[in-house]
């Protein structure tokens, strides 16, 4: 068990669990009435404010993506909060982290062990690691031709790290705590987007019984698929809990 300071008694969390998710669903309801009544353009600029201020959310991505986005953080998020919150779970969707893609989803169990979460799809593509080169390549299941996926989650996924350590007062978190709890990158791909099934065995761990794709670029980073978030955030958990 880490031994770290409590944030003072007046220290307010950004939002998270179910005012996060209250969030989260407003803001793909707004966005989903503006695309409809505006030919699917949906939120272009800044101009248009939504009560409360949860358009933000939406703003975040690339207007293509926003509510198939917002609604996928949304599903997790709900089946997170049912699997977890009797643990203590803090879930943060849609951090900022400045001139980059923001964190799908922070997760936090504190003093014990914090997750990031990434969630990306490319359609109906299989995902390759090229090892020598340490990138993630996308590949059409009618097509042989690889194309760099840039940029690459992996790095984003480090990036991330190094910016809970420069920020870890938002979350009334100590050094220690911030650099010190152990930490899973993950890389969640979105049916019908797969990894590929011909990677080496030493590119595989074992993990509370799953067998996981764990790439090595800037770190650790484990590769799983949508349907797979639950069990395995339940198995990390439990490697960290009982100490």
């Amino acid at each position: 068990m880490l031994a770290v300071k409590d944030p003072q008694p007046d220290f307010e969390l950004p939002p998270h669990n179910e005012a996060a998710l209250a969030g989260l669903r407003e803001a793909k309801d707004h966005e989903s009435a503006v695309a409809l009544a505006t030919g699917g353009v949906g939120l272009a600029t800044g101009g248009i404010l939504h009560p409360v201020g949860w358009i933000l959310f939406g703003l975040a991505y690339q207007p293509l993506v926003r509510v198939q986005k917002l609604a996928r953080l949304e599903k997790l998020t709900t089946l997170l909060l049912e699997e977890f919150k009797s643990e203590g779970i803090q879930i943060f969707p849609v951090v900022p982290v400045g001139d980059k893609n923001p964190i799908d989803l922070f997760i936090r169990f504190p003093r014990v062990t914090h997750l990031f979460i990434s969630i990306r799809s490319q359609g109906e593509r299989e995902i390759v690691y090229n090892e020598a080169r340490e990138v993630l390549q996308v590949k059409r299941k009618d097509k042989n031709r690889l194309k760099i996926w840039n940029p690459c989650p992996l790095v984003e996924l480090a990036s991330y790290e190094k910016w809970l350590d420069k920020n870890r007062a938002v979350f009334g978190m100590s050094s220690r705590e911030a650099q010190k709890t152990p930490t899973a990158k993950v890389l969640v791909l979105w049916s019908p987007t797969k990894a590929a099934k011909t990677h080496k065995e030493h590119l595989y761990s074992e993990l509370g019984g799953m067998r996981i794709l764990a790439l090595r670029r800037k770190g650790t980073a484990f590769v799983i698929q949508q349907e797979e978030v639950t069990e395995f955030v339940k198995v990390w958990l439990a490697k960290y809990k009982a100490g």
